[in-house]
């Protein structure tokens, strides 16, 4: 099935992302820390906050590492293009709009229902 999803990036290198179904509907919220610390801020079926700790913001991860790990699940096709391979799943993700420039700074303070 397809899903939408929106990402942003902090200057200091934290990551935030919101899944959404195709009629709008928030999946999945996630932050990860500079640091590296996740934290969910919102789960919803089929998604379970495990699921969104372990596997979506590691696959997160692992796409905007500047150095990723050695058996990354990701494959890089070009710098839009992404292949996320797992035993569980296969995920095709493609970037289809970038908007640079700086991000809000609370949008990285780990509240659910933010707008990237």
């Amino acid at each position: 099935f397809t899903l939408n999803g929106y990402v942003a990036k902090s200057a200091t290198r934290g990551l935030r992302l919101i899944v959404t179904e195709n009629l709008g509907g928030m999946l999945a919220d996630v932050l990860v820390k500079p640091d590296g610390k996740v934290v969910v801020l919102k789960s919803q079926p089929p998604f379970r906050p495990a699921w969104v700790e372990n596997y979506v913001a590691a696959d997160l991860k692992d796409i905007f590492a500047e150095a990723p790990e050695i058996n990354s699940p990701v494959r890089v096709i070009s710098p839009t293009h992404f292949i996320i391979e797992r035993l569980a799943y296969k995920l095709e993700l493609r970037t289809v709009a970038l908007q640079p420039g700086a991000q809000p700074a609370e949008m990285f303070e780990g509240k659910s229902g933010g707008k990237p």
